[in-house]
């Protein structure tokens, strides 16, 4: 089944049960999003999101313990009646033993965590979202460059494991080789893994997979990684025109999401290694505001003026 078990969370989030005899492996959230359900516990159920996991806070807690033993009896079968994947209670609160009685009856989880309702809430939804994402699987490399996510694609054998092992030797950190897992988090932001059977290993053609963990260190490695910048390997052809001032930006696309992308001619003598690092710092500065070749555009149209004027 599509989704996150309730027992992989247990164990992410570090989470206590209370009612331990329920399974929680065979039990799915598909949704990332989560639910405080202050008025599902007044008695109003219309719209309510019963596929979230439900959390509840300060406000829930101090809530029930207002109600009368009947009150709170009814409350919790009416809640407890729905198909709901799980109930978090945050701040370290306690749940009565009624709602554990009744929960377990139902063959709902009771979970807790010493998390503010508020930060734990949020990094749930991080979480959840990172799993939960659309996720493709794409032929290429993917390194962690001063901070910036570069995915190095083109054909096999055209010497991306390479510039990845010469950018590793060079103390960046490799994230994957040869296949890259990209997950949409959000309509900005790409994150790129590497499948777990693969994770750390490296290519390389004549000698071997090697250990990049064990051969260079940890940190020479990174479990995950945003993806800022594509760079597309080719062979060079000397009837293609490439780009040689970088005026406009050409984009890549990933689940809709698009990224810059930069085709790298490929000739004797091009040190990949360094032309990378060159474009992760290039795209750094341009995302920090200045563009070399628009400055440059800008110094030219300055002389040509200046030439006018004297005219």
């Amino acid at each position: 089944m599509d989704g996150v078990s309730i027992k992989k969370i247990i164990d992410k989030m570090s989470l206590k049960s209370y009612n331990p005899e329920v399974d929680v492996k065979e039990r799915y959230v598909t949704i990332a999003d989560v639910n405080r359900p202050a008025l599902q516990l007044t008695g109003y159920f219309e719209y309510f999101e019963k596929n979230r996991i439900q959390i509840i806070g300060m406000v829930e807690y101090t809530y029930l313990q207002k109600l009368s033993s009947d009150e709170k009896l009814n409350v919790y079968k009416e809640f407890f009646s729905y198909e709901i994947p799980c109930v978090i209670f945050c701040r370290n609160l306690e749940p009565d033993e009624e709602l554990i009685r009744i929960a377990s009856e139902a063959k709902i989880p009771v979970l807790s965590t010493d998390y503010g309702t508020s930060t734990f809430m949020a990094e749930l939804i991080y979480y959840l979202s990172e799993e939960l994402a659309p996720c493709i699987s794409i032929h290429g490399v993917l390194v962690d460059v001063y901070g910036e996510g570069l995915l190095i694609t083109g054909e096999s054998g055209i010497g991306k494991s390479e510039a990845a092992l010469e950018l590793i030797r060079r103390g960046h950190r490799l994230v994957s080789d040869d296949v890259v897992e990209i997950r949409k988090i959000n309509e900005h932001t790409l994150v790129g893994t590497a499948p777990d059977i693969t994770r750390y290993f490296i290519e390389l053609r004549g000698i071997g997979i090697i250990d990049v963990k064990t051969l260079f260190g940890v940190e020479c490695v990174k479990e995950k990684q945003n993806i800022d910048l594509v760079i597309k390997l080719e062979d060079w052809k000397k009837e293609n025109e490439y780009d040689r001032l970088g005026l406009e930006e050409e984009y890549t696309e990933f689940l809709g999401n698009k990224v810059v992308c930069h085709s790298l001619p490929i000739r004797p003598g091009r040190n990949l290694a360094v032309i990378c690092e060159t474009a992760a710092v290039n795209h750094r500065q341009k995302k920090m505001g200045y563009n070399a070749a628009q400055e440059l555009y800008r110094r030219v149209q300055a002389n040509l003026q200046k030439d006018d004027d004297e005219e």
